[in-house]
């Protein structure tokens, strides 16, 4: 009996249990030693949203969509400026009709050795789609950001992290290698689904490590954070130094139209200042690290 249209409480055995286990984090897949030898490894990532925020909800604010082209016209070359200064590559996740619109963007992330990663078509909201929908959607920004850089992605961050029932299955027909949205560890793991090993790698993210959540508003909502960057600095720092300490990940999920700010841009040219001074930490794209930790940990 299918329990899922009562009250959780209610639930037999069978139906949490099969609720819990249709996505889960497997083995680990964190290696003794990162590339060359190094301590720790370190993913730099930037979801270029854009307009799509706006666009994914109706497109009704010309207010909020001229803030996603702040990210166009100020926050990518920014961060592109500072990555370059520290000769660090980074994983740039973006939604095909932001890509759409702005073409020769990423045809300049990609020349400058940076990865483009999948971020769905307009930014849109996995857990509210069926299936055939979802899957049309990702298979089509898969083969539109093909189309623009002329490289294939390899990884997907689901916009928002919202992740559906249908995801990973979609994931696996894509054929990717790996996977940016979930949560379940610091490190690296392998993704299950239904108790079966994919293959497919999960660097996980956390709302802790995205600008997002410190410094985004909406003016017609209760949304009002407002965090002192000097505190986000120290949090994200706080977390590089553990990974540091333990040999781990540290993965970082920014934004062009949140970060790139006068006022918050050096958040991440200080950080790439004090991680840059380490010798022994290696600073790659997603996909150079998902396609590391896969060789170095063979099932």
């Amino acid at each position: 009996m299918d329990d899922i249209g009562t009250q959780p409480w209610t639930w037999t055995e069978e139906t949490w249990r099969r609720k819990v286990e249709h996505v889960r984090a497997g083995r680990p897949m964190k290696p003794a030693r990162w590339k060359n030898g190094a301590r720790c490894a370190v993913a730099f990532s930037f979801d270029s949203d854009h307009e799509t925020n706006e666009l994914r909800d109706g497109g009704k604010s010309i207010g909020r969509m001229s803030q996603g082209q702040y990210g166009n016209r100020q926050g990518v070359p920014r961060i592109l400026d500072a990555l370059r200064r520290y000769d660090a590559k980074a994983t740039f996740f973006v939604p095909a009709v932001a890509a759409l619109l702005y073409e020769d963007e990423q045809r300049r992330v990609v020349a400058e050795g940076h990865e483009i990663g999948i971020h769905g078509w307009i930014h849109e909201l996995n857990s509210q789609l069926p299936y055939e929908v979802e899957r049309d959607l990702m298979f089509r920004a898969a083969d539109t950001l093909e189309r623009i850089t002329g490289v294939r992605p390899v990884g997907l961050r689901t916009p928002s992290w919202d992740f559906s029932a249908d995801t990973l299955r979609i994931e696996r027909e894509l054929g990717l290698l790996y996977d940016s949205s979930l949560m379940a560890d610091d490190d690296p793991y392998e993704l299950l689904e239904k108790g079966e090993p994919t293959g497919i790698v999960e660097l996980p993210v956390e709302w802790i490590r995205d600008d997002a959540v410190y410094f985004n508003m909406h003016r017609f909502s209760g949304l009002r954070p407002h965090t002192p960057p000097t505190a986000v600095y120290d949090i994200f720092f706080r977390e590089f130094e553990r990974a540091y300490e333990e040999g781990g990940l540290f993965l970082l999920t920014m934004h062009p139209h949140v970060t790139g700010y006068r006022s918050r841009i050096w958040i991440l040219e200080k950080l790439l200042a004090e991680i840059s001074q380490r010798p022994d930490v290696w600073i790659a794209t997603h996909a150079e690290i998902a396609a590391y930790v896969k060789a170095e940990c063979p099932r």
